[in-house]
C-alpha cells in the first residue's frame, strides 16, 4: 500500500510545491491535491517535474462539484469538471472523492432523486477520462442528527446507492473513522470486493464510545482506540494497493507542519510497522 497524505492533520504550508516536497522528505508517496490547481500555478511541465522529482504520485482530488445544493450551483460547478479532469489524467490521477453527510434540510427522498441523478451525471463525466469516484459515507453520530432528516451514513447503505447510481466507476473511499463510528469490524471489510475500493483514509479516534466520537476530534494513526492493523491488514487480504491517505481532523493541532510531518511519519511507521 501506498503512503498518503491529506492537508488535514499537516498545519500550514506555503504552497503546494512546499507540500509535495515535505511529503517527500518525511517517506510519503502520495498527495492528495487539486490538479487543476496545481497545473494553474506551476504549469503543466513543471508539476510533472515536481511530482516525479520527488517520487510522489497525486493520489485523489476531491470532487469540486457542488451536488448537495440547488442546480444552479451544480450546473455552475460542471463548468470546470472536465478541465479539472483532464488536468488530473496529465498528472496520471485517477481517483476522484465526495463526501456524503449523514443528515439533511431537504426531504430526504427528493434528495436522494436529485443527488442519484447528479453523482451519475459526474462519474459519467469522470468516467470518459478512465477516473473513479470514490463516495465516503460519514459515521460520526452528532452529525447523524445535526440537520432535520436522517440520510446515508453507513457502509451497508452506501453500497447500496452505489447499485443504485449504477455507475461502473463509483464505489466507496473508504475511511478508517467511519467505518470505526459504524460499529463495523474486519469482517465486514474482509466482506468487500477489491473493485468496490476507489480511496482510502486513515485516522485515529479518542478510547470513548463511538457515540461520543466528534468529526472534528480525530487522532493520528495509532494514537487512539481503531484497529487499525486490523484494518489495513483486511484490506491487504482482499488485495488493496493503493494510496492509504492520512486525514486527521482536528481543531486543537498546531501549525507546525514539520512537528506535524513528524508526528505523522511516526505514526504510519508505527501501524503499518505491524502487518
Amino acid at each position: 500500500m501506498i503512503k498518503g497524505l491529506t492537508r488535514s492533520g499537516l498545519g500550514v504550508f506555503r504552497d503546494d510545491e512546499q507540500y509535495i516536497t515535505r511529503a517527500a522528505q518525511f517517506g510519503f508517496q502520495s498527495v492528495d491535491l487539486d490538479p487543476l490547481e496545481l497545473i494553474q500555478q506551476y504549469g503543466g511541465d513543471y508539476s510533472k517535474h515536481l511530482l516525479e522529482s520527488n517520487r510522489v504520485i497525486v493520489g485523489a482530488f476531491g470532487l469540486t462539484v457542488d451536488w448537495r445544493t440547488t442546480d444552479e450551483q451544480f450546473r455552475e460547478g460542471l463548468k470546470s469538471l472536465v478541465e479539472t479532469a483532464e488536468a488530473a489524467v496529465s498528472m496520471n490521477c485517477f481517483k476522484c472523492c465526495t463526501y456524503i453527510l449523514p443528515s439533511t434540510d431537504q426531504n430526504a427522498a427528493a434528495f436522494m432523486t436529485t443527488a442519484t441523478r447528479r453523482i451519475r451525471l459526474c462519474a459519467d463525466i469522470l468516467g470518459a477520462f478512465g477516473i473513479r469516484l470514490g463516495l465516503e459515507f460519514v459515521g460520526s453520530h452528532h452529525l447523524r442528527t445535526k440537520w432535520t432528516h436522517p440520510f446515508i451514513w453507513s457502509m451497508a447503505d452506501t453500497l447500496d446507492w452505489i447499485d443504485t447510481i449504477n455507475s461502473k466507476n463509483v464505489g466507496l473511499l473508504l475511511d478508517s473513522y467511519h467505518w470505526h463510528t459504524n460499529g463495523l469490524d474486519v469482517q465486514d471489510l474482509l466482506n468487500l470486493k477489491l473493485e468496490q475500493i476507489v480511496h482510502v483514509h486513515i485516522n485515529d479516534a479518542y478510547k470513548v464510545p463511538i457515540e461520543d466520537l466528534l468529526d472534528h476530534e480525530r487522532l493520528y494513526p495509532g494514537e487512539g482506540g481503531i484497529n487499525l492493523v486490523g484494518f489495513l491488514k483486511s484490506l491487504k487480504t482482499i488485495g488493496y494497493s493503493g494510496v492509504v491517505a492520512q486525514e486527521v481532523i482536528s481543531s486543537t493541532l498546531s501549525q507546525d507542519s514539520t512537528e506535524l510531518l513528524t508526528r505523522s511519519k511516526t505514526a504510519f511507521d508505527n501501524v503499518f510497522g505491524n502487518i
